[in-house]
């Protein structure tokens, strides 16, 4: 049985539209909430792929936060195994920290919704070259990162530099959202932590304008995500059990 181990920071931060891209691909997944134990350690051995989403944490609280530090070293782990890595946000940076990269606040918060251009690199990347030159993509965060040595950059905005990259052939780290669908973006919105996040960042927008824009781009965004997605899970491959049915059909 195909298995991918997903790292979660808190409940209002799950995989999204990936989960059924997932199963539907065949693989089970197991998650570990680390909001709900703060000490675990998974080991990776019996997975062959690791997810790591956002959450409202940053890196440099691992003292503070254990886990950041155990999640760091299990991505290593994945790294020098050659297993499909995905971080998305808070996932990106732990994963570019894992690869000698410095973590830091952005100049400014991204909130809401921003234009994307994806670099040379990006428009003929085997798994992000769905998304175009192009194109419309939710984010929420506050914190950047510095390109790991011996990564390629994939993706840009306007106001943060480093928005996408690969290590390897397999290890991607996305600061942005793809995974966002209307009930989520609207359940963040209605958050008072997210809600007062996005009143602090002093952006001249609000939750209204937010709403807005998502009516307008989320189904472009969508469309791009799952061959995204996707692209990603081919490197994952497909369990044994569906190779044989496939092969019988």
């Amino acid at each position: 049985m195909s298995r991918i181990l997903v790292f979660q920071h808190v409940a209002a931060e799950p995989l999204g539209t990936l989960d059924p891209l997932i199963r539907r691909r065949g693989h089970r997944v197991k998650f570990v909430n680390f909001e709900r134990q703060p000490e675990a350690k998974p080991r990776l051995d019996r997975y062959q792929g690791l997810i790591v989403l956002g959450g409202p944490m940053n890196v440099e609280e691992r003292d503070a936060r254990a886990h950041l530090q155990t999640e760091i070293e299990v991505i290593r782990e994945a790294l020098v195994q050659g297993k499909p890595v995905l971080g998305i946000c808070l996932g990106a940076q732990l994963l570019a920290h894992a690869l000698g990269g410095e973590v830091r606040r952005n100049a400014v918060s991204e909130i809401g919704w921003y234009e994307l251009a994806t670099t040379d690199a990006g428009r003929s990347d085997p798994v992000l070259a769905p998304l175009g030159a192009i194109a419309p993509i939710f984010q929420w965060h506050g914190y950047t990162f510095d390109l790991p040595a011996g990564a390629t950059h994939l993706a840009r905005t306007g106001t943060c530099e480093n928005q996408a990259f690969r290590h390897g052939g397999n290890a991607y780290g996305f600061q942005f959202h793809l995974e966002m669908d209307k009930p989520l973006i609207e359940r963040w919105l209605e958050l008072p932590a997210y809600r007062d996040e996005l009143i602090a960042a002093g952006l001249g927008r609000d939750a209204d304008s937010i709403r807005a824009d998502t009516f307008a781009r989320i189904e472009a965004m969508q469309q791009r995500a799952h061959a995204v997605f996707n692209n990603f899970l081919d490197l994952v491959g497909t369990p044994a059990r569906r190779r044989r049915l496939a092969a019988t059909a």
